[in-house]
């Protein structure tokens, strides 16, 4: 059953020290006579254009069945005031619950309120519930993190993700336009340009700190899951970055806590790629009625943990589907293989294998977090193999279910007191193709912990372990099992300054397989969403990504651009185009060459209005430091009426 709504395109919600914030929210017509609970989205990412499309298809669906839904810009985003200084900060989770506070007090809240959110939105909803606001009830994450140092876009396995350097890139980008004058009126300029000369370069920051120390524990739930009082629903999806977090809240909250994996890249399970998607929506409402309503949905006697378990399927950069089926993991057999010179096995081998891979091994890795729909998955690991040490398994006698994270452990030896490694399972076709189930990457000095970093004893045998990304995937019969070990993975992560070669001495996989006990979870609805916003596009989407060899030098260049196209509201007339170029160059034996550039613009339209920014990054190293750079050019009008450009120098630290 489903009750009229009513929107409000931009409700202030002030906080106690006189910033406005601005809010999109949808409730019933009758919410006044009639409380309803609330539901928070609390985003950097522009609620007037940023998230608007999605916004519609999500939160209309929730308040035509009974609550308030809040779409509510982060101070200094969008049509909110202020200033934003870096993600997650005291200030920003302050903020949130002064938010929630000040919703529970309104005529038309029951005084219930849950959070709901994807990526940025995911995590500060898991952190605003350790603050344990009164009225929190409830919170959905998706696509987010317990550990911000161990598993987000800035470090991974004590690794320096590039991905570091573009997202900075991309919220330098996003940081640096105004709000809606059709909101906010003649202020909007005062305030863009408030925001402007506060425009941070947050890679800078992010480097500073390159282990894991407190400000990294600051936001990390996983430092007291005890604190999380409120009921959690957590989703993710294989094509996902962030493939750890859901069975990590499983295993750890003391809560009430549920989990489902998808197939999915980084995005909303009702909308999401590669298909099959699910009625998340139906299943949200399921979980907002029990806690939010005290309705009994049956949620409390859903499986723990449903995972999609993902057919095998030839490698390519993109899919639109993915085969396979839903399961219910409880709890995984291992089974051990040993890595010996004749691949993997069962009996103990004792070799020599050195490990001495170019710096371009990893061209095929993808994008660490494929979130724009482009060609950013892992392609044919063919290329990559053969520029790692490998070890195949005998072609399988039956299909083999892979679900949950594989364990490497491995006896290292190396020449210098630094270096990473990567290792990657795949899939080996009969053809010869590889696909890349999952993989994992480490920072050797991190090999006992990331809080205090110890260097690698030079030319000793060292027995390090490295647990890989979960996952479900089915292995059929006649394919063999690959372990893959490469001493770099670019682009994926930035090099060690040194390019000597490791000496692998034994090691072993643990590889976790579904229980035949474990049944089939497939009781998702098929996806529904509310009506979309309108809009008329003016210049179609593309994405590009290519590689290029200069055959003279032997430089090797990842170039990137993904084009948003420009999209006009009809709802009230604001345009915007935004396009992402990066490029990735390092030479196949030099460390110290790598470099990463970026370079966005952004457009607004309306009437005679019209704001574009462009902003550029850049990053390179050498055995000591690392160079950071930024600008930040504004044009009102085609008129320059702003630049600054940022320099930063910082030293490695076990890195």
């Amino acid at each position: 059953m489903t009750t009229d709504i009513i929107e409000f395109a931009d409700m202030a919600i002030p906080l106690a020290d006189g910033t406005r914030l601005s809010a999109r929210v949808w409730m019933p017509v009758d919410a006044d006579q009639n409380p309803v609970p609330a539901i928070l989205e609390y985003l950097p990412y522009r609620k007037r254009d940023g998230t608007a499309e999605r916004d519609a298809l999500t939160h209309p669906y929730f308040a035509a069945r009974g609550y308030a839904c809040l779409r509510v810009d982060i101070r200094g985003n969008g049509e909110s005031e202020g200033i934003m200084t870096d993600e997650y900060t005291p200030q920003e989770l302050s903020d949130a619950c002064e938010v929630i506070a000040w919703i529970a007090a309104q005529d038309w809240c029951s005084g219930n309120v849950g959070m709901m959110g994807i990526s940025w939105g995911g995590f500060n909803g898991l952190q605003v519930a350790a603050l344990q606001p009164d009225a929190l009830k409830a919170v959905i994450t998706l696509c987010s993190t317990a550990d911000r140092f161990a598993d987000d876009i800035h470090y991974k396995g004590g690794c320096l993700l590039n991905e570091n350097l573009g997202w900075a890139a991309t919220m330098l980008s996003f940081s640096s336009r105004p709000p809606d004058p059709d909101l906010v009126g003649e202020k909007w300029r005062d305030m863009w340009f408030n925001r402007l000369n506060a425009d941070t370069h947050l890679a800078e920051i992010w480097l500073e700190h390159q282990s894991r120390d407190e400000y990294w524990k600051h936001g990390s739930v996983c430092e007291d899951y005890s604190a999380i009082k409120a009921a959690v629903l957590a989703v993710g999806g294989w094509g996902d970055a962030y493939k750890n977090t859901v069975p990590a809240l499983v295993e750890n909250l003391s809560a009430p806590v549920k989990g489902i994996i998808g197939p999915w890249v980084h995005k909303y399970p009702h909308f999401a790629a590669p298909e099959p998607r699910i009625g998340f929506l139906q299943e949200a409402l399921r979980w907002w009625d029990r806690w939010l309503k005290d309705i009994d949905t049956g949620v409390e006697d859903d499986p723990d943990l449903r995972l999609y378990l993902m057919d095998s399927v030839p490698p390519k950069s993109w899919y639109h589907t993915r085969e396979g089926r839903w399961v219910d993991q409880r709890r995984p057999k291992i089974e051990t293989f040993i890595l010996g010179d004749d691949g993997l096995a069962k009996g103990a081998y004792k070799f020599a294998k050195i490990i001495d891979s170019p710096q371009d091994c990893g061209a095929m890795s993808g994008e660490y977090c494929a979130i724009w729909l482009g060609p950013e998955m892992p392609g044919d690991q063919r290329g990559d193999d053969a520029l790692s040490v490998c070890f195949d398994s005998d072609p399988l006698e039956n299909s083999v279910d892979i679900v949950g994270a594989s364990k490497v452990s491995l006896t290292i030896r190396s020449k210098q007191p630094t270096g990473n490694i990567a290792v990657r399972l795949c899939d080996i076709h009969p053809n010869g193709a590889s696909t890349r189930i999952t993989y994992g990457v480490l920072n050797l000095t991190h090999r006992d912990g990331s809080e205090n970093p110890v260097s690698m004893p030079v030319d000793t045998p060292i027995t390090i372990d490295l647990n890989l990304d979960h996952i479900a995937y089915r292995l059929p019969k006649g394919h063999r099992l690959r372990v893959a070990i490469s001493n770099s993975y670019w682009p994926l992560i930035w090099p060690s300054p040194h390019a000597d070669p490791l000496v692998l001495e034994g090691g072993n996989l643990m590889l976790p397989l579904l229980n035949e006990g474990d049944k089939t979870a497939d009781n998702f609805a098929s996806p529904a969403s509310a009506e979309p916003q309108k809009t008329e596009t003016l210049r179609d989407s593309t994405h590009v990504r290519r590689q290029e060899i200069n055959r003279a030098t032997g430089e090797v260049k990842l170039i990137i651009k993904d084009d948003f196209g420009k999209i006009k509201d009809l709802s009230h007339g604001l345009i915007t185009a935004e396009i992402a170029r990066e490029i990735w160059a390092i030479h196949p034996d030099d460390p110290l060459s790598a470099r990463g550039e970026t370079h966005w613009t952004q457009e607004l339209w309306r009437d005679n209005w019209h704001i574009r920014t462009e902003t550029k990054s850049a990053m390179y190293s050498d055995a000591e430091k690392f160079y950071l750079t930024a600008t930040v050019i504004a044009f009102e009008n085609e008129k320059q009426v702003f630049e600054n450009t940022m320099t930063k120098t910082i030293k490695r630290q076990n890195l």
